[in-house]
């Protein structure tokens, strides 16, 4: 297989990797066959899985909105991906060309991706650093260099909680950045889920099972499990909803089923 040049010489390209099969049900072109044969995969139980992905972009886009709405220009985007059209720098320094954003994440494709897409941007960073390790994070030197955390922060936290299992106790490392945060600060998440997905659990199980065999677990959390992350928060009107449901600019009347998977939501810190 030819390694193209924006994929790392440190990255294995046989082996699937999540930001690169997330790439690929976003209509992106930075995965291989590999991730599509993967994603091809769960899509045998789950053919709606790039509805659910686009959803959860479009959500993100509002939430993002909505936070330079109130005033907020200072973004932390863990668990960040590769970026695509429509990602959070372009939003946010569209609207604000001051605003401040810096993408997290451990996957090497997804950060040097982030780093050519970003070259010339002052105003936007990358750090490679694993959601599990909060103080990496917060004592890397993009974000002592973009992000004031005297001042509210945007913590987007979108797709990323459900692939950190129990065991490593996510509910901590969420916690650890929430404390860090100044009031008034946001936190945008969204989750996997049974809950809502249009077909029963046993068969959404077979796409899981994809996950859990390229060792990348996917854990579904029910609505109550995934409220937890937002202790210490107060929840942003609607609350906790299907993506979709989140501040639409109009009613989602013919939105695909899929698209309702699991939960999104917005808390703010006193």
């Amino acid at each position: 297989m030819e390694r193209p040049a924006w994929a790392p010489r440190s990255i294995d390209i046989s082996v699937p990797s999540v930001s690169r099969i997330y790439d690929y049900y976003l209509g992106g072109s930075h995965n291989f066959e590999v991730d599509r044969e993967a994603a091809r995969r769960a899509m045998e139980f789950m053919p709606g899985l790039p509805k659910v992905m686009q959803a959860n972009r479009a959500f993100m886009r509002r939430a993002v909105r909505f936070a330079l709405d109130e005033g907020i220009d200072q973004f932390l985007d863990v668990g960040s991906g590769i970026p695509t059209f429509g990602n959070v720098h372009e939003v946010t320094q569209t609207a604000n060309p001051d605003a401040r954003v810096v993408y997290v994440d451990h996957d090497p494709v997804a950060v040097a991706h982030s780093q050519a897409v970003l070259e010339g941007n002052e105003g936007a960073g990358v750090v490679a650093a694993d959601l599990r390790k909060p103080q990496e994070i917060l004592a890397s030197a993009e974000v002592e260099r973009l992000i004031d955390l005297n001042r509210p922060v945007a913590l987007l936290l979108v797709a990323i909680l459900h692939f950190v299992e129990d065991a490593d106790d996510p509910y901590e490392s969420v916690a650890e950045l929430r404390d860090t945060l100044a009031p008034g600060s946001l936190l945008v998440l969204t989750h996997a889920s049974y809950e809502g997905i249009p077909l029963p659990a046993e068969r959404a199980e077979g796409a899981v099972d994809v996950y859990k065999d390229i060792r990348n677990p996917l854990i579904m959390r029910s609505r109550e499990e995934i409220a937890r992350f937002f202790e210490g928060y107060d929840m942003v009107e609607p609350g906790l909803v299907a993506p979709p449901l989140w501040r639409p600019q109009e009613e989602p009347r013919d939105e695909d089923p899929y698209a309702f998977s699991g939960f999104a939501g917005v808390g703010r810190t006193a």
